[in-house]
């Protein structure tokens, strides 16, 4: 069986836009399936609608996102993202509601997420963090 990643926003932002950070994460994501969040795809909607995409830009977006699988939301991830935000509430550290659907994603999966963003999961327990400098 294939290994799952999910790969957050920033860094799938990174390879699409072919910004060199996005180098830094191929590595990781080499015999993996990567995986993005629906609320990954939900934030792309967003950016595209507020920087007001042209379609030749949304069809290149579109085709990019065919290489990833799209985790969808279900009870079992509701339960798993509520309970992620309220740890980190409890923690003194709450999560951005993106943030936590994510994380829940990695965490329901069983696999680890490819993030720049670190610190943003820092809080999040039994979450393994693939960044950069991995």
């Amino acid at each position: 069986m294939t290994p799952h990643i999910v790969v957050d926003t920033d860094v799938l932002s990174f390879l699409f836009r072919q910004d060199s950070r996005g180098e830094l994460y191929v590595r990781h994501l080499e015999g993996c399936l990567p995986v993005v969040s629906f609320m990954t795809v939900a934030e792309l909607h967003l950016w595209k609608a507020r920087r007001q995409w042209g379609d030749e830009r949304v069809r290149l977006l579109d085709r990019f996102l065919e290489r990833f699988a799209v985790y969808d939301s279900d009870a079992n991830l509701c339960e798993r993202w509520a309970a992620i935000t309220e740890q980190c509430y409890r923690a003194g550290r709450p999560i951005n509601c993106a943030d936590a659907w994510i994380a829940a994603t990695a965490l329901e999966l069983g696999c680890p997420l490819a993030t720049h963003n670190a610190r943003d999961y820092e809080t999040v327990r039994g979450l393994e963090v693939v960044t950069a400098a991995s």
